[in-house]
């Protein structure tokens, strides 16, 4: 039980790190960052003299988390990564490390001139002589990396547009943060990084990086969608204000950019408003694949979810339902991503109603994650989210109450145990991928059918915890599929097996394990 016990705490201890502090603009999630660590640390497998060196890190990084220090935190992972990659950690690499480029605003108004700072999220110990210079541009977005740069310092991009240098920054950028004005007027709307280069003299000290979105006159677009969501009824409104909301919590710092398109978005909001003008439900008789918003009361904030119905649908019979949960640092969106196998042909050829809740923030949890001493508000309005938008879809559609389903991939695996333990008794079957949990809650999910995928080669969550969950089952004589993927990774194994999840599902209703469903 030892290896799944330390694989529960690593797993605690990054979700943690995020819950210790909102999530600052323009840094990656402090929970993926504590992944990559752990994952990349398990790759190289440090032995010998690099071991002390990775050690000496972790010592560090547990003191730094129990008294919130996030800046240390953020520092000590980018010096794991650094060392894990066979590089020496510097005092050059410790000070472009500090570095931050924040604003007021990630999706930028580009007919305004736009407010930038340079900050630093701690003390570096380069010694500087000399007054500083920043040397500002905007480039090309960045390309899809994963994880695999987290925490390392950022590289300079080809400018798009050259935004202008700056002389007498502060070597201290904490106590005096640098504030500029730049003009990023005449550019196509979309997806941006605004890059800044920090001088002593002619010495380059390292290259900042923020994400931005740009969209000429979004101010008053924004204005405009909040003024004619007023004046519909309240059931509605959040499907319109959506898009205004979450600009909102982006500049905040509550969430994070994301994959946030905000020109469909924007389309979505106007094509509500206009729908609603002429008399009608936009959501009336609906079926196929689309999102909606509500608002969870829980938190004070408009959630999305993502649902396809089959076109079969109709009043005259009851559908089954799956709810479906993402993984750390995914959306509501990825369990429809190719990535899954196409869970909405599933749904459609299987007849099933399919709903992937956010989970109120993208390392929820979905209560999973309850560290003892600290506050669990994320978690659990994670696991309340779900069931928020779960209620909802069961008032909104003819739900078959013996055909209830649960699955979920990586976090959503876990959160797919912990949801079935916290909530039993509404479970006709489960379908945890690439997850782990504790033996211990399996007597509390009770004799639920469970068809269970993981990989041998899982390096993100080692296959021991699914493992050691399935044996618990067998020991309890409950029912149980497991498919266990020789060579298959945290991720490769989803795809496969999300057929046989289906067929699982669909030959299971609650009260009768393992008898076949007829009657689609």
């Amino acid at each position: 039980m030892k290896p799944l016990r330390t694989v529960l705490i690593a797993i605690i201890f990054f979700i943690a790190l995020s819950s210790i502090t909102s999530q600052p603009q323009a840094l990656p999630n402090l929970a993926l960052s504590r992944l990559n660590y752990t994952v990349t640390k398990r790759r190289v497998n440090p032995q010998g003299e690099l071991k002390s060196k990775i050690d000496a890190v972790d010592v560090s990084l547990a003191i730094a988390t129990n008294q919130g220090q996030v800046g240390e935190v953020r520092r000590l992972i980018a010096k794991g990564l650094t060392l894990l990659a066979g590089k020496e950690w510097t005092d050059d690499l410790d000070f472009q490390s500090s570095l931050a480029l924040r604003s007021e605003h990630l999706f930028v108004d580009s007919s305004k001139p736009y407010g930038l700072r340079l900050e630093q999220i701690y003390t570096p110990s380069l010694k500087l002589q000399h007054s500083l210079s920043a040397h500002v541009w905007l480039a090309k977005p960045l390309a899809p990396g994963g994880l695999a740069n987290i925490g390392l310092p950022s590289q300079p991009a080809g400018a798009e547009k050259d935004l202008g240098k700056f002389d007498d920054v502060s070597r201290d950028l904490r106590e005096s943060p640098f504030r500029m004005d730049v003009d990023v007027s005449g550019l196509p709307d979309g997806p941006y990084q605004i890059q800044a280069e920090l001088f002593e003299q002619t010495q380059s000290l390292g290259v900042v990086t923020s994400r931005v979105i740009l969209r000429k006159d979004l101010d008053a677009t924004l204005a405009r969608i909040e003024n004619d969501a007023a004046k519909l009824p309240q059931g509605v409104r959040p499907e319109a204000l959506y898009p205004v909301e979450y600009v909102r919590n982006v500049d905040r710092g509550r969430v994070e950019i994301g994959a946030f398109d905000i020109a469909k978005e924007l389309a979505s909001a106007d094509q509500v408003l206009a729908t609603v003008r002429t008399g009608k439900d936009p959501f009336a008789d609906r079926t196929g694949d689309f999102k909606r918003h509500y608002l969870f009361k829980a938190a004070g904030e408009i959630m999305p979810y993502h649902i396809y119905v089959p076109t079969s649908y109709n009043t005259s019979r009851a559908f089954p339902l799956v709810v479906a949960l993402h993984g750390l640092g995914a959306s509501e969106d990825s369990m429809f991503s190719p990535v899954y196998g196409g869970v909405a042909k599933l749904a459609e050829q299987h007849g099933f109603i399919v709903v992937a809740p956010l989970g109120y923030r993208i390392d929820g949890g979905y209560g999973a994650f309850r560290v003892p001493g600290q506050n669990s508000r994320r978690t659990e309005l994670s696991d309340q989210e779900v069931m928020e938008a779960f209620q909802l879809v069961k008032q909104q559609y003819k739900i078959d109450e013996s055909r209830i389903y649960l699955m979920g991939h990586s976090m959503g695996g876990i959160g797919t145990w912990a949801m079935a333990a916290n909530h039993p008794g509404l479970w006709a079957a489960l379908g945890p991928i690439s997850g782990t949990g504790d033996p211990a809650i399996i007597g509390k999910i009770g004799p639920v059918p469970q068809i269970v995928v993981h990989g041998d080669a899982d390096d993100v969550v080692p296959v021991a915890g699914s493992r050691n969950m399935v044996a618990e089952m067998k020991k309890l004589g409950f029912e149980v599929k497991y498919i266990e993927v020789p060579g298959g990774n945290h991720g490769n194994v989803a795809a496969p097996n999300m057929a046989a999840i289906f067929d699982f599902f669909d030959a299971h209703r609650k009260g009768q394990a393992g008898a076949a469903v007829s009657g689609r």
